[in-house]
Order: structure tokens, then C-alpha cells, then sequence
């Protein structure tokens, strides 16, 4: 799998006439290379995949890494120039979202003190590694499913226990040591539980806000399994629900339902999005749906593709992502529901279960 990752790659630097891309991005380092290690950049070229990093992981390097070569890090980014000079490389892309201001100014001077004949050009670049990841490979698609069970299980474990007079972070703590439990590595991120009106704030985090009976509870959490996340939002009530709850319930319900059963490969984010959103605004509720319907997952909780208002990302075949359209009212609280999907066969498949 990673010598076709990195293949992808020398076609793209075929196509921006680069001669070899800087990875510093510590998702886009372990798709490309599999180091999972906390310090390293990555240096590929037409005929090189080279992996630099420091004492405390060379050994790590080395066994998880056995198509790069591995170079260890003593002096800043003086192995970079040598490695230039040495394979006569005119122009380097680097990641422009990660590369730090001060990294790149001192990168340009020690470039500065070099030869006038081995000088780099140093071109920043944008999402070319995370267009990659956007496509999962039958690997990754087993990790997110590992995930995705996780919280999954979780959340059916959990949510019947919920009771009047807990707090927020009780609810979340309990949530956290399940998915834990089940064997998740970590959290993809801070677990989200809003109850009442706190449900109308989408990344709300938890208080010592008690449970009422009859508020709507938002619970929106992830595990990490192997590097991968998963996403799941559910709205609960915990005692008796009114008719509003069920009224604006079914109809987020049905808008995330009509998007999943709707879109198709080479729509745009744009495009897909509207499917959801032009239920809830028909149904009224214009400005009440303020974020995205979705977002790429996979090494990291928020990735591309965007589904949103104005997403020009062309979704195609491979790609998962979120759906998860949402009403939030001040003062009531909010209702978001939201699954992970694979698009695939000319369609969606959900990869989420937890029942709705």
C-alpha cells in the first residue's frame, strides 16, 4: 500500500514540475511513510523517499518504515541541503499549512549560505498529500471500520444508562471509559454532551449542567483505532418527549436520510450539502442549520472532503465522510444527527450502526 502511496505522489510531482515535496505534517508523515513517531520530516523525489528524524526514533524509523530511507537528524535542516545538493534538486515543495514561519526563514538562510549552484527553490504547496488521503484504500477502510464499531458499541451501551440528574460530564466520562473499554486507543477528539439549551451551541463542551427531564441531549463523540477516527452524533431525550423534540427530531432524521440515499459520486461538496439543507429549509428552518453537512474522516477527524454551502470539492468514489445535518434553537437546545459514509458502487454507504 505505501509504495502505490508513494507512486500517486511522483505522479503528482510530475505534474507540478517539482522535483521532490517536504512533508512535514504529522498525518500526511504517517500516511506516506507508516512512522508513527512525534518527530520527522519526509523528503520524496522521482527516485528517493527518504525519512529524517532524531536519536529517540531512528530505531522506531527503521522497523516501520522499510521503504524509506532513514536519516538521522543532528543540525536543523542542514540534512535537507546536503540531500539537495546530492541529487542536484532545483525546486522543493513544502506543506505551506504546516511549515512554521520561523522553520521555513531559517531553512531560506541556511539555503542562502549554500553554492549559488545547489540553491533550492522552495515552492509552497497546498493539500496535495491530504487529496490523496481523501481516497481510502481497503486498509484504511478497515481501520475506520474498527473505529466506527467502537463508538458504535459504545453509544448503544451507554445511552440506556443515561438518567435525570447526571451531569454533562458524568455522561461524557462514562462514554469515554466505554469506547476506552472496547479497545479505543484514544478520543478522536473532546467528547461532546449538551443538554437542554446547551444543545444549541454544536461544539458545546461539557459542564456540570444537570439532566432535565424532557431536554434534548446532543451526544457527539469518536474513538481513534490505529491512527483512525470515527464520528457519531446522536440527540437523545431522557424522560418524556413533547411534540417539538419529535417534530424538529424527524425532520433533521429525514433530512440526513434524503442525503444519504442522494448523493452520488461527482457531485460537489456544494451539491450534496443542498440535498439536506433545502429539507430543513423548507420545512422553515432556514439559518437554523449554521455549519456543514459534512467533513472528510480518517487519520484525522476533520479532513477533505468539505460538504458545505460552498464546497467545490468533486466527491468521488472511495471517499468517507460525515453526514450530519442539525437545527439549533437559542434558548431550546438542538438536534444533530449524524453517521459516516462510504461513497462507493454510485452511492453511499453508511458505515455507522447505532441505532436512531
Amino acid at each position: 500500500m505505501l509504495n502505490t502511496r508513494i507512486q500517486r505522489l511522483r505522479d503528482q510531482l510530475d505534474e507540478s514540475k517539482q522535483d521532490a515535496l517536504l512533508i512535514t505534517h504529522p498525518e500526511n508523515r504517517r500516511y506516506m511513510s507508516g512512522f508513527t513517531g512525534s518527530s520527522g520530516h519526509i523528503l520524496i523525489s522521482r527516485d528517493r523517499a527518504v525519512l529524517a528524524t532524531d536519536f529517540r526514533y531512528i530505531e522506531q524509523a527503521q522497523a516501520q518504515s522499510p521503504d524509506f530511507e532513514i536519516i538521522h537528524i543532528e543540525r536543523a535542516w542542514h540534512w535537507l541541503l546536503d540531500i539537495a545538493s546530492e541529487m542536484k534538486l532545483q525546486t522543493v515543495g513544502f506543506e505551506g499549512t504546516t511549515m512554521t514561519v520561523n522553520s521555513l526563514k531559517h531553512l531560506v538562510e541556511l539555503n542562502k549560505n549554500q553554492p549559488s549552484n545547489t540553491q533550492v527553490s522552495f515552492l509552497p504547496t497546498e493539500g496535495v498529500i491530504e487529496k490523496l488521503r481523501s481516497i481510502k484504500d481497503s486498509q484504511e477502510l478497515e481501520a475506520l471500520q474498527r473505529a466506527i464499531d467502537i463508538s458504535d458499541k459504545a453509544m448503544e451501551n451507554i445511552t440506556p444508562s443515561i438518567q435525570v440528574g447526571q451531569t454533562e460530564k458524568e455522561v461524557a466520562w462514562k462514554l469515554e471509559r466505554e469506547m476506552r473499554e472496547l479497545g479505543a486507543d484514544s478520543m478522536s477528539f473532546e467528547i461532546i454532551v449538551a443538554t437542554g439549551s446547551n444543545g444549541a451551541m454544536p461544539h458545546h463542551r461539557p459542564t456540570t449542567q444537570i439532566l432535565k427531564s424532557g431536554d434534548p441531549l446532543v451526544i457527539d463523540m469518536g474513538a481513534k483505532f490505529d491512527g483512525y477516527c470515527s464520528d457519531i452524533t446522536r440527540t437523545i431525550c431522557v424522560g418524556e418527549t413533547d411534540e417539538r423534540f419529535q417534530n424538529i427530531y424527524n425532520l433533521v432524521l429525514g433530512a440526513q436520510l434524503t442525503a444519504i440515499a442522494t448523493i452520488k459520486p461527482e457531485m460537489t461538496g456544494e451539491e450534496g450539502d443542498g440535498l439536506a439543507r433545502q429539507v430543513l429549509d423548507r420545512a422553515g428552518y432556514q439559518g437554523y442549520f449554521g455549519h456543514s453537512l459534512g467533513h472528510g474522516i480518517g487519520l484525522e477527524v476533520h479532513e477533505h472532503p468539505g460538504l458545505g454551502p460552498r464546497s467545490p470539492n468533486v466527491l468521488k468514489e472511495g471517499m468517507v465522510f460525515s453526514v450530519e445535518p442539525g437545527i439549533y434553537l437559542s434558548g431550546w437546545g438542538g438536534v444533530r444527527i449524524e453517521d459516516l459514509v462510504v461513497l462507493e458502487s454510485g452511492g453511499t454507504r453508511p458505515l455507522s450502526k447505532a441505532r436512531k
